[in-house]
């Protein structure tokens, strides 16, 4: 993996683009621009940190996260890729796929016209990766930091035959109270209920939270908004190339059995997910590219 000096030397923007050396080894790009602050580890080309400017920050990262190689990071954007969930066949397959813990390869910075920032990750191919995954493809993840967060995750089949994906940007957002929240957009969407052995139902009215969430909701609409009236603002949430919206909390008790989650975590953090999970995954014809778009703003009440 390149080292921070390295990459400081090959893509750093002075006063904007950085790149440091964390606990374990990690790696990460600092970006600081007019519009935004950010952090992304090169392990899983994870972004930890977005905070527009002069705003709460809209992704929350734990404060016990833990870095470590070839680990998930709590909180952030993880990378959720090749299949979402556990593996359909081998059990003792990582859950969600492994490009959230293996290392990524930087191609490009951009420092764009208006004042944002451009990054875009490539998923380096390993013995390990490929163990997992032989079918041949190509996996980029550009970030596009600016008064909105952008992720474009690209899949490109390089394979002679079709390749069926499941994937998901796994969202940490960042809420003032969890039992204040309220998610809108999906009204009318059907779900599969986790907590309740994946029961199909349909969605009446904003999704609001008082105990454990795990949803997977189906032919889901475009944008949903996040309601947050104990920080007064609403987090937009857009989309393409994405047939499915995760929705995740695993409140107290559960929280409690997870370690990095940190004293009442689950009150200050809400995933709402990017994907095509269970009967949306995507099948690739040979040759062809798939693009799941996310893109996250504030607004207010």
């Amino acid at each position: 993996m390149a080292t921070a000096a390295n990459l400081n030397q090959r893509f750093g923007i002075e006063g904007v683009v950085s790149f440091s050396e964390r606990p374990n080894g990690f790696v990460a790009v600092e970006v600081n621009n007019a519009h935004a602050s950010a952090t992304i580890a090169m392990q899983g080309a994870h972004l930890m940190t977005f905070q527009p400017t002069g705003q709460q920050p809209l992704i929350w990262l734990s404060p016990e996260a833990k870095l470590a190689e070839g680990k998930s990071i709590r909180g952030g954007v993880p990378v959720c890729w090749p299949w979402f969930g556990p593996h359909a066949s081998d059990k003792k397959l990582p859950a969600h796929g492994f490009a959230r813990t293996v290392p990524w390869r930087l191609n490009q910075v951009q420092a764009l016209p208006g004042g944002e920032t451009r990054l875009e990750f490539e998923l380096i191919p390993t013995p390990l990766t490929r163990g997992q995954w032989p079918q041949p493809c190509t996996v980029r993840n550009i970030i596009t930091v600016g008064r909105a967060l952008r992720h474009e995750l690209i899949t490109t089949n390089h394979d002679g035959k079709p390749m069926e994906i499941g994937q998901a940007l796994h969202t940490y957002f960042q809420v003032g109270d969890l039992r204040q929240v309220r998610v809108d957009g999906l009204q009318g969407c059907d779900y599969l209920d986790k907590v309740n052995a994946f029961a199909r139902t349909t969605q009446v009215g904003p999704v609001r939270f008082g105990g454990e969430v795990d949803r997977i909701y189906l032919a889901t609409p475009s944008r949903c908004e996040l309601i947050d009236p104990a920080l007064a603002r609403r987090i937009v949430i857009k989309s393409s190339g994405s047939r499915s919206t995760v929705v995740w909390t695993p409140w107290a008790e559960k929280g409690a059995q997870m370690g990095d989650l940190g004293p009442d975590g689950y009150l200050k953090m809400l995933c709402v997910e990017t994907a095509n999970a269970a009967e949306d995954t995507v099948t690739l014809a040979p040759g062809a590219q798939h693009r799941l778009v996310a893109e996250y703003a504030i607004a207010a009440l």
